[in-house]
C-alpha cells in the first residue's frame, strides 16, 4: 500500500542525527552521495508501533531518530505489511515518528525498523573513490553522473549518456573541449575532516545539492553553491530526451566556485547531453530567474526592492529557466528551486530555515538556503542571499 500522500521528495541536511559527513578528505562527497540518493541512512529498531484515527506511531526507546516532519522514511518488518515502504512523516518526538495511513486502528507486529529513505537512484559503477549514478524513474532520460572523488577539496562531475565502466562512456557532457577532466564542486575550504554543513534534496530525476565549504572553519560559515544534477522540466511539446542538466565550477579554486551556482548570476556553466533537438553534443546553458535579475544572487536581487515587501510584506519566489544564453528562449524549467526577486533577504532567513508555502504552494514545505558568491567571508546582506527549494513535492 503506497503512503496517502505524496513521497516523492526527500531531503537531508548535515545537522540531522547520523547523517554522513561531508570533509576535505577524499571520499566524503560520494558516501554522502551513496546514503542520500542510493541506500538510505539513520536505520531505527522499532519497539512497538499502533494505528489509531489514521495515524501510525512507531515507538523506539534507543534515542532521537533523523526523522523529522516531512521527511520520508522506509519502513520494513510491519504487519499488516501495508505500512511497510516509504512514509512522509507527520510528527515527530524524541521516543516517536508518527505519519498517515488509511489503515484501521489496531496494534501493529513484526521485527520493524525505520530508516531515512532514499531518493530511488541507483549506482551502477563504482571504483576506488569513484562512483557513477543513474536514475531508476521510468521515465527519466537515464543519463549518468560520474563523481571522482580522489580530491580532498573539491571533486571532479561530469555527466554521460552512456558508460560502460565506472571510468568509460559516450556523451560526455561538458564535453572534453569544453571542460577536460570534468567541472569542480568544491566540498571544504580545507584538506581535514572538519566536516561542512551541506543540504541534499531530491526527486527520483533530479538532486540539489548545497555545500558551504568554509563551515570546515567556522560554524557561522553557512553560505555555499548550489548545484544540481538530473532532469529538468522541459517546454518542448514533443519531447526533450536530453532535458538533463549538471551544474559545476570551471576551476577548483575556491574563489571561483560560486559560478555556475543554481542560485546565482547567469553563467555558462550548466551542461546538457545534446540541443533540444536531439542532435549534435554537449550544449552550454545559463540559469536564469524568470523574474528579476539573471545577474544577482537569489535573495541579493533587488528587482523588485528589499524583503519584506513595504507594500504588503510578501516574501516573492519565482523558478528559474535554463536556455542557451541570457534572454533566449527558455528551454527547461529547474523543478525544485525557487529564486527570491528581492535584497536584503539573508537578514531573515538563513540554511535549513523552513517556511509554508502559500498560494499555489500551499500545503508545502520550503527550506532556505543561503547561496553567496563570497562564502570565505562571514555571511552578511552584503554577499550572501536566500534562495528556497520545495521539500514537500512533488516537483513535476
Amino acid at each position: 500500500m503506497a503512503s496517502i500522500v505524496d513521497t516523492s521528495v526527500k531531503h537531508a541536511y548535515s545537522s540531522m542525527a547520523g547523517a554522513p559527513a561531508i570533509n576535505g578528505t577524499a571520499g566524503s562527497l560520494i558516501a554522502a552521495l551513496d546514503a542520500f540518493l542510493v541506500t538510505g541512512w539513520g536505520s531505527k529498531a522499532v519497539d512497538s508501533a499502533s494505528i489509531s484515527n489514521g495515524v501510525c506511531r512507531l515507538n523506539f526507546a534507543s534515542g532521537k531518530s533523523a526523522a523529522e516532519i516531512h521527511a520520508v522514511i522506509s519502513v520494513t518488518g510491519a504487519s499488516p505489511s501495508a505500512l511497510n515502504g516509504e512514509q512522509r512523516v507527520a510528527a515527530v518526538a524524541n521516543g516517536w515518528v508518527e505519519f498517515k495511513t488509511a489503515l484501521p486502528d489496531g496494534a501493529v507486529s513484526g521485527s520493524i525498523s525505520f530508516k531515512m529513505a532514499p531518493a530511488g537512484w541507483v549506482k551502477p559503477f563504482a571504483g576506488t573513490k569513484l562512483a557513477v549514478y543513474q536514475s531508476q524513474d521510468p521515465q527519466s532520460t537515464k543519463m549518468f553522473l560520474r563523481v571522482d572523488d580522489t580530491g580532498s577539496v573539491s571533486a571532479r562531475v561530469v555527466g554521460f549518456e552512456s558508460m560502460t565502466d565506472v571510468s568509460s562512456g559516450a556523451g560526455a557532457f561538458p564535453s572534453l573541449l569544453q571542460m577536460p577532466g570534468g567541472g569542480y564542486w568544491a566540498k571544504s575550504a580545507q584538506a581535514t575532516a572538519a566536516s561542512v554543513n551541506w543540504v541534499l534534496v531530491a526527486d527520483s530525476r533530479k538532486f540539489i545539492l548545497l555545500i558551504a565549504p568554509n563551515s570546515s572553519v567556522g560554524a557561522t560559515f553557512r553560505a555555499g553553491i548550489t548545484r544540481g544534477f538530473g532532469d529538468d522540466l522541459h517546454f518542448r511539446p514533443g519531447g526533450d530526451s536530453y532535458a538533463c542538466s549538471l551544474s559545476f565550477a570551471e576551476t577548483p579554486a575556491q574563489g571561483n566556485q560560486g559560478a555556475g551556482g543554481l542560485d546565482g548570476p547567469a553563467a555558462l556553466l550548466h551542461a546538457m547531453p545534446r540541443n533540444y533537438t536531439g542532435l549534435g553534443s554537449s550544449v552550454l546553458h545559463v540559469a536564469a530567474p524568470f523574474s528579476g535579475s539573471s545577474n544577482a544572487v537569489s535573495g541579493m536581487d533587488a528587482a523588485f526592492g528589499s524583503f519584506p515587501s513595504p507594500v504588503d510584506g510578501s516574501l516573492r519566489l519565482t523558478k528559474k529557466y535554463l536556455a542557451e544564453f541570457v534572454g533566449a528562449t527558455p528551454r527547461c524549467e529547474l523543478p525544485g528551486l525557487f529564486h527570491v526577486p528581492q535584497a536584503s533577504a539573508f537578514n531573515t532567513f538563513k540554511t535549513g530555515d523552513f517556511i509554508p508555502g502559500t498560494g499555489a504552494l500551499a500545503g508545502r514545505r520550503l527550506m532556505a538556503l543561503t547561496p553567496s558568491m563570497g562564502y570565505s567571508s562571514a555571511p552578511t546582506a552584503g554577499n550572501a542571499g536566500v534562495s528556497f527549494v520545495d521539500v514537500t513535492g512533488p516537483w513535476r
